[in-house]
C-alpha cells in the first residue's frame, strides 16, 4: 500500500502566501500571527495593487514572477495604492489561470456593497480586520488555522 504525498496529507504545503498590505504594521502582524498558530509556508509581502498585479502578470526586468507550475493564495486589502485590492481582484479572477487562486480579502473595510462587489468578483472570503490590536490578533490566528485546511491547486495541472 502507497503512501500519500505530503502535498497531500497538507492543503497548504508548498503554496506560497501573497499578501498584499499597504500598511506595513498590518503586515508583520499578520504574518508574525500566521506563524504563530504554525504557517511555515513562504510569504510575499506587496505593498501596493500594482505590485501584485506585476508579479502575477508581467516578466518584468528579471524579477521574480509567478509561476505557473505553483499555487498560491491571495490575502488582500482593499485599500492600496496604484491599484485597489478590488481592481486587483478583478484582474485576478478574470485570467483563466490566475482565477484559480483563492483570494481572501483582508480589509479593514466593512461596507456591505464593498463586501457584495467583492464576492460578486470571485473572492472565496472577505474578513473584516478589527481594529482593535487583540481582535485583530485573533482573527489573523484563526485564519491560519482556517489556512492549515485548505486545498490550494496549482495554476497548470
Amino acid at each position: 500500500m502507497t503512501s500519500p504525498s505530503d502535498e497531500d496529507m497538507s492543503g497548504l504545503l508548498g503554496v506560497e502566501i501573497l499578501l498584499a498590505d499597504d500598511d506595513p504594521g498590518h503586515a508583520t502582524l499578520i504574518q508574525n500571527n500566521l506563524r504563530d498558530v504554525g504557517l511555515i509556508n513562504k510569504i510575499r509581502h506587496f505593498e501596493d495593487g500594482q505590485a501584485v498585479l506585476d508579479f502575477l502578470f508581467k516578466d518584468s526586468n528579471g524579477d521574480e514572477k509567478a509561476k505557473k507550475s505553483a499555487a498560491y493564495v491571495l490575502l488582500l486589502d482593499i485599500r492600496m495604492p496604484k491599484q485597489s485590492g478590488v481592481e486587483v481582484l478583478r484582474r485576478v479572477k478574470e485570467d483563466p489561470q490566475l482565477r484559480l487562486i483563492p483570494v481572501i480579502m483582508l480589509t479593514t473595510t466593512d461596507d456591505p456593497r464593498e463586501i457584495r462587489t467583492c464576492h460578486e468578483l470571485g473572492c472565496n472570503e472577505y474578513i473584516t480586520k478589527p481594529v482593535e490590536y487583540d481582535r485583530f490578533v485573533e482573527v489573523i490566528r484563526r485564519l491560519g488555522m482556517f489556512m492549515q485546511i485548505v486545498r490550494v491547486s496549482k495554476l497548470e495541472a
